[in-house]
């Protein structure tokens, strides 16, 4: 299905920032970086910046962030109704990302295992109880420079 709104306005299709609202912000960073992820200089006592493939995440208080988007902050629910994905080259990338994960601190929500679609996933929490997929979707490969090549 195909749409054709030539010359009209758009918003281009590319998430450059996904920041998650924490509840500590030391233990946030902690939990991440023990990931592996590096933490960028643009990072600040209020706000942590990490950088990945093709985006950026950043690590901001709970509060602030709903302050910051005029909501009322509190009573996050148990579920957000959203995911965020690291998709890898393999089931054994899955495994072993499974393990760093957990030593850093990951609640695991489900463990990996082979899926009704073909591929191999699973979810982690962090400290926030932010959910995380880790997964090997073998119908979705990776450009040289690491990046997810949908067809």
């Amino acid at each position: 299905m195909t749409t054709s709104n030539e010359g009209a306005p758009r918003v281009p299709a590319r998430i450059s920032i996904i920041t998650l609202g924490v509840s500590d912000l030391a233990t946030s960073i902690a939990f991440y970086q023990a990931l592996g992820w590096q933490l960028s200089a643009a990072s600040n006592e209020q706000i942590a910046w990490f950088r990945t493939v093709d985006s950026a995440l950043g690590l901001f208080p709970a509060e602030e962030l709903a302050a910051d988007a005029g909501i009322p902050a509190g009573g996050e629910p148990a579920f957000r109704g959203v995911t965020l994905a690291i998709n890898l080259e393999s089931p054994k990338a899955v495994d072993e990302a499974f393990e760093v994960a957990v030593a850093a601190g990951a609640g695991v929500v489900k463990p990996a295992a082979e899926t009704s679609w073909g591929g191999y996933s699973g979810y982690f929490e962090d400290p926030d109880g932010h959910l995380w997929e880790v997964a090997h979707n073998p119908g979705f490969p990776f450009t040289e420079a690491g990046q997810l090549d949908l067809p």
